[in-house]
């Protein structure tokens, strides 16, 4: 797979993973809990991950919500941080 389509694969996990957990990123980064750069290295993280193959069927598993992410996921602390925005 080349870069830019796992750079996108990436970007839409971190959206899905978002949504999943309620974490609203549009807003984060409206209101300052996150910013580009943040969110440049989540996706960057994903990218890197060894279990992002996982997280499709983690998140259809999850279509209804979750209150965590997987243990895997690198980037839980901001996902969770972005929950109370």
């Amino acid at each position: 797979m080349g870069f830019f389509k796992k750079l996108d694969r990436a970007s839409g996990l971190i959206g899905s993973m978002a949504e999943t957990l309620h974490a609203d990123l549009g807003q984060g980064l409206a209101e300052g809990a996150i910013n580009g750069q943040d969110l440049r290295n989540a996706v960057m993280a994903c990218m890197g991950c060894e279990g992002s193959g996982d997280c499709a069927d983690w998140l259809s598993a999850h279509a209804a919500g979750a209150e965590d992410t997987p243990d895997y996921c690198r980037n839980r602390s901001m996902l969770h941080r972005l929950r109370g925005v």
